[in-house]
């Protein structure tokens, strides 16, 4: 085993790279989470002096302030010396231009997925010559096949559950060389041969990532654990048996994910007033008055403050729940002034601002589109946030939400069971309100129980909030994370290789 293993990060998305990792330009490639995701590792591991390497698309706008000729000539300059040492672009007019990471349409995704998959097959990892290659989500699910045909050990992230299909035919035409490792993929029909198959029989990504993948990892133990138990239908049976082996194999584990280091409110540059555990009593009342102004509404410091962080997805996020119950909890509350912020963006949008006009809410309710800034001052303003996903692969928001002390609500699933307990106030434990029943009464029980906790003596409260940042700081940290990932690594280097 080498003595110090090159890890190869292949990622389509990444928030930040560490300056000293290549060069002082700022680049960021971000379409959701697993960017931050994927920055954060990066990131840990080259500060615990691991020897990392990062494999991204070149997109035109991953650097950001660049866009004169002059500017375009320097920026050729930075990729050549990038590509020297440890971030290593790959090129194609596919994504180069794109402006952002996914289009939207499913066919230029498929293009940019198998141009950025074929630079790194067939020109970055034989630069980098890695002795463990780290795969995340379909964009990559080709490579793990590359490299259990090579025997270079392999881990597959999956944050999330999407995928995309293609034939070897048009996989090959776009430069690689399916035919050299086409029995490591997973086809959608059992394959007879290549030949019978190089037309038609589609190629599944995610689920050959986690067929060839030497390990894999969900971002939250029991996400896994609820898809090897068949608990969400949504999950294609391909990709859940390919989990059942692999976790019955002793290949599959869960690895929480851990929110950005910015994410904390005594050093955040994005609110208005930094504070701590011991002084987040009087401070977090000057921030909610500032969002309140912000947002015209009502100005009390006293008001209790409910926050919506996550994008306005019914499928998954469960904001259907909160609009059937808005106007019933704010009336409910009413003489606590109970109001609700929401930064996000997404279809259920409209259907908030609806009821808010319906109601004549607005000086209570406060629908915004996302906004980084906005969304910072809302967990230093507010007491609660609001997460009733119907599933949730891991979750950042509501680990997010302990360390400013702004207590969770959330349906005990996936990511949120591995790191939401019920408070209890009487034995000093816990860090939010959780309810089991994925429906309008289930989510309003636990607000019930939320406002039962802010009614408490206010010196109870202050006792409980500083308990619950302090936790959440030491509990939710990259450090943590990366150890966890690290361990992985030597694990499968140790383990004997099978192709």
């Amino acid at each position: 085993m080498a003595q110090k293993p090159r890890i190869l990060i292949v990622t389509p998305e990444v928030t930040y790279l560490p300056e000293d990792m290549g060069d002082q330009a700022h680049y960021s490639a971000k379409a959701g989470g697993l960017a931050d995701v994927s920055a954060a590792l990066i990131s840990a591991l080259f500060d615990f002096g691991c020897d990392v390497h990062v494999a991204l698309p070149d997109y035109r706008s991953i650097f950001s302030g660049y866009t004169t000729k002059t500017h375009n000539r320097e920026l050729e300059k930075i990729r050549k010396r990038l590509d020297e040492e440890r971030i290593h672009l790959a090129a194609d007019r596919a994504f180069f231009y794109l402006d952002n990471v996914y289009s939207g349409y499913s066919d230029k995704d498929l293009k940019v997925s198998l141009a950025f998959q074929r630079e790194v097959i067939n020109n970055i990892i034989p630069r980098v010559e890695p002795d463990i290659i780290h795969c995340n989500d379909w964009m990559t699910g080709l490579i793990p096949a590359m490299a259990r045909q090579m025997e270079i050990p392999c881990l597959f992230t999956i944050h999330n559950i999407h995928t995309m299909t293609s034939t070897m035919a048009e996989i090959e035409d776009r430069g690689i060389d399916a035919a050299s490792f086409w029995n490591k993929l997973f086809f959608k029909t059992p394959p007879y041969n290549y030949e019978e198959s190089r037309d038609w029989n589609r190629v599944d990504f995610l689920t050959s990532g986690v067929f060839a993948a030497h390990y894999v990892n969900t971002v939250s133990p029991t996400f896994l654990k609820e898809i090897v138990e068949d608990r969400h239908p949504f999950v294609e049976s391909c990709l859940k048996n390919e989990l059942i082996n692999k976790y019955h194999a002793g290949c599959a584990t869960g690895i929480l994910n851990a929110p950005e280091p910015e994410f904390n409110p005594a050093v955040d540059e994005m609110i208005r007033y930094n504070y701590g555990p011991k002084n987040h009593r009087k401070i977090k009342a000057k921030n909610k008055l500032c969002i309140q102004k912000i947002l015209d509404l009502d100005q009390d410091e006293n008001a209790v403050m409910f926050f919506w962080p996550s994008r306005l997805d019914p499928v998954q996020k469960g904001c259907q729940l909160l609009a059937q119950i808005m106007y019933d909890i704010v009336s409910q509350y009413w003489d606590a002034n109970l109001q609700i912020v929401s930064v996000a963006s997404g279809e259920y949008q409209k259907y908030f601002h609806d009821i808010v006009r319906f109601h004549g809410l607005e000086r209570r309710v406060a629908i915004c589109g996302f906004s980084e800034g906005l969304s910072h001052q809302a967990f230093a303003g507010s007491d609660f946030l609001f997460m009733p996903s119907s599933f949730e692969p891991c979750g950042l928001p509501q680990m997010v939400g302990g360390i400013y002390g702004t207590l969770p609500i959330v349906h005990d699933t996936g990511g949120l069971h591995d790191t939401i307990r019920q408070i209890d106030t009487g034995n000093n434990l816990g860090n939010g309100f959780l309810f089991n029943v994925h429906d309008a009464r289930g989510f309003k029980w636990a607000i019930d129980r939320a406002m039962d906790f802010y009614f408490l003596d206010p010196d109870i409260k202050e006792v409980q909030i500083n308990r619950i940042m302090i936790e959440s700081v030491l509990e939710f940290n990259h450090s943590r994370c990366a150890e966890e990932y690290i361990n992985l690594y030597e694990k499968m280097l140790k383990r004997p290789f099978i192709v």
